[in-house]
């Protein structure tokens, strides 16, 4: 049995090694490694040491002077954990623990030994339960006692609070997941005017079913989370809409590399800084800084607060959806405009290349309808071949052979019958 030759196998391996992992390829799969990466950082940077700092807590007593002493001793403590402020009454610390301004309202008792906190620990679980830490390792050290209240836990459905950073990441996962495959369905970039306007009302529709479903599983049909289901569905279609839209934007500006900024954006940097698993005072610097700017932590605080608060400071996180939102549909128009994608978009560009190669087959017109000028005439019918008797005539392009089987005379070209000859079709003496 023949064996090729070590050294063309090895040939035959690189050529297919290069066409199976094309340059492009190579770079694109060197980016993910990055996105993966940048994923472990994310996670692990945010999460593996969650430490309070600046937890709001409102600190009242029947002395105003008390108060002040209190609340000036906590926000001193060694790490910064506390932002404590002082409040005349327990009624005012109960109206910014509702508009959630603040994670709890602490009560110094003046005649005896044991203080009061009243939480809300639906408005972030890990959260209330660091700033009770604090306060229970403070009061032991001075001889105190602490008690707890918790006028507004979460749901019994709603186990830690989680059941709105899981919705809001459901919603955004949907949003930018569906952008991506409408845009890669007839190429990144290979957009105009019609096609993101369809694109977009597409997304819409498509934001207000699925937000409507998913405010349908946590409140009605798994008991998750208490709340006007009409109040969810405006919520989930934003998220949903805003990261859709301005992945739609990113794969605009940037072709098939806008999945991945939007990947980075919404997952890597969103979802840690969120305020899910952690609430914002537990994160690094870094992660509680971005967390409310971001879509993630904008729905996820939205989500709670419509649900537990009466849509109690929801205002800045609809504002940041809501811009994302336009950003997307700026973003995307204004590319195509600054690209020169409007309405005929790429056909027209295609058909002026094609044009620029020569004369066009369909009147000699570029894209902008322009005539290119009379150029030479091209025709589909196959070249005449001439009569016999007529001299010069050139080799017959039809294909066909003579009645032999065999070649012509070298002069009138393969295939073709001897015409100076008197029609003699036996094969040449030089064949």
């Amino acid at each position: 049995m023949h064996q090729r030759p070590a050294g063309t196998r090895w040939r035959g391996f690189a050529a297919e090694a290069r066409d199976a992992v094309t340059p492009r390829a190579f770079l694109l799969v060197c980016g993910i490694g990055l996105l993966q990466l940048a994923f472990i950082a994310s996670y692990i940077g945010a999460f593996h040491r969650p430490a309070p700092h600046q937890i709001p807590v409102s600190v009242t007593a029947p002395a105003a002077a008390a108060a002040g002493r209190a609340a000036a001793q906590l926000s001193a403590l060694p790490g910064d954990p506390l932002d404590a402020t002082a409040v005349p009454d327990r009624a005012t610390g109960l109206s910014k623990l509702r508009d959630r301004s603040s994670y709890g309202v602490l009560e110094i008792s003046v005649s005896g030994n044991t203080d009061r906190l009243t939480v809300a620990s639906a408005a972030g679980t890990s959260t209330v339960n660091a700033l009770t830490s604090v306060l229970q390792t403070t009061e032991a050290r001075s001889g105190r006692r602490l008690t707890v209240v918790d006028i507004r836990p979460p749901a019994s459905g709603d186990h830690n609070g989680l059941s709105a950073f899981y919705l809001v990441i459901g919603w955004m996962i949907g949003g930018y997941l569906a952008a991506s495959l409408l845009g890669l369905s007839s190429g990144a970039r290979s957009a105009n005017v019609n096609r993101i306007t369809i694109r977009l009302i597409a997304l819409a529709l498509y934001a207000a079913v699925t937000a409507l479903l998913g405010a349908l599983i946590v409140g009605p049909w798994l008991h998750a989370l208490p709340t006007d289901t009409l109040g969810l569905w405006g919520i989930g279609t934003l998220v949903v809409f805003a990261a859709g839209a301005f992945t739609t934007a990113l794969m605009t500006m940037a072709g098939i590399i806008g999945i991945g900024i939007a990947i980075l954006l919404f997952v890597i940097a969103g979802n840690p800084s969120a305020g899910g698993a952690y609430g914002w005072p537990l994160l690094p610097p870094f992660w509680a800084a971005i967390g409310p700017w971001l879509p993630p932590g904008a729905g996820t605080d939205a989500v709670r607060g419509a649900a537990y608060f009466g849509n109690a400071g929801i205002t800045r996180d609809l504002l940041v959806l809501g811009g994302y939102a336009a950003a997307g549909l700026v973003l995307s128009y204004a590319t195509l405009m600054l690209l020169g994608r409007g309405h005929r978009g790429h056909r027209g560009r295609r058909r002026g290349s094609d044009a620029g190669a020569g004369p066009d087959a369909h009147g000699g017109r570029d894209a902008d309808g322009r005539d290119f000028g009379s150029g030479p005439e091209t025709s589909s019918e196959p070249a005449a071949t001439g009569d016999a008797s007529e001299p010069g005539v050139g080799p017959d392009v039809s294909g066909e052979r003579d009645p032999g089987g065999g070649p012509g005379d070298p002069g009138g070209g393969p295939g073709r019958p001897d015409t100076a000859g008197g029609g003699d079709l036996s094969p040449s003496p030089q064949s």
